[in-house]
């Protein structure tokens, strides 16, 4: 087995574990207010998201980055209360450029957040690895590959809640964002010490 499809391997199971469910819930939230006919503006969300963290696993593995891991785990749930907060106090439904361009761009810094959550982890991984740039490559693409499919879960169950369930799509996002926002306050609290 090639080192390239052990890392692919690796970054999408590190995505999709649900112990981890962390970066699960900030896609989840993240996808809230998007219809499966909306697809290519959530492609552009993630990708977006993807860039971020691609930039921050990169710079943190090389070690040009270092930041301490309890912050980052505190920072982590902060950027699904951000998400979460602004999908529930969004009312409008109808497309808006301005909004989507301001969600591409919180969702690129957020990203930088989750990579450093990554960076741990995929550190240890590495150890000490001659050159990091295939596995970094395709750890990348096993994330990648991973969003996709929980962007491809949720659009899909977001279509049948609207479209055979009759829900509306107010209240299909106001419950996914507000499940975010619960489980994001109870991590933030857990993480920086209260409990």
């Amino acid at each position: 087995m090639s080192i390239f499809y052990i890392y692919l391997q690796l970054g999408f199971e590190h995505i999709i574990d649900l112990t981890a469910y962390d970066h699960i819930l900030f896609i989840i939230t993240l996808c809230a207010v998007y219809l499966f006919k909306e697809w290519k503006h959530v492609i552009i969300l993630v990708t977006a998201f993807t860039i971020g963290h691609s930039i921050t696993l990169a710079l943190a593995s090389l070690n040009f980055l270092m930041i301490n891991p309890k912050l980052i785990e505190f920072l982590i749930p902060l950027t699904i209360f951000i998400t979460a907060v602004a999908n529930i106090l969004t009312k409008k439904t109808e497309y808006s450029t301005t909004l989507h361009r301001f969600k591409y761009f919180t969702a690129l810094i957020f990203g930088l957040v989750h990579g450093l959550g990554f960076s741990n982890y995929l550190k240890s991984l590495l150890g000490t690895q001659q050159s990091i740039i295939k596995p970094l490559l395709a750890f990348n693409l096993g994330l990648e590959i991973g969003q996709l499919i929980i962007v491809l879960a949720i659009l899909g169950m977001a279509s049948i809640m609207i479209t055979v369930l009759k829900s509306k799509k107010r209240e299909w996002t106001l419950v996914l964002s507000g499940a975010g926002l619960g489980i994001s306050l109870i991590l933030m609290f857990e993480r920086s010490g209260l409990f």
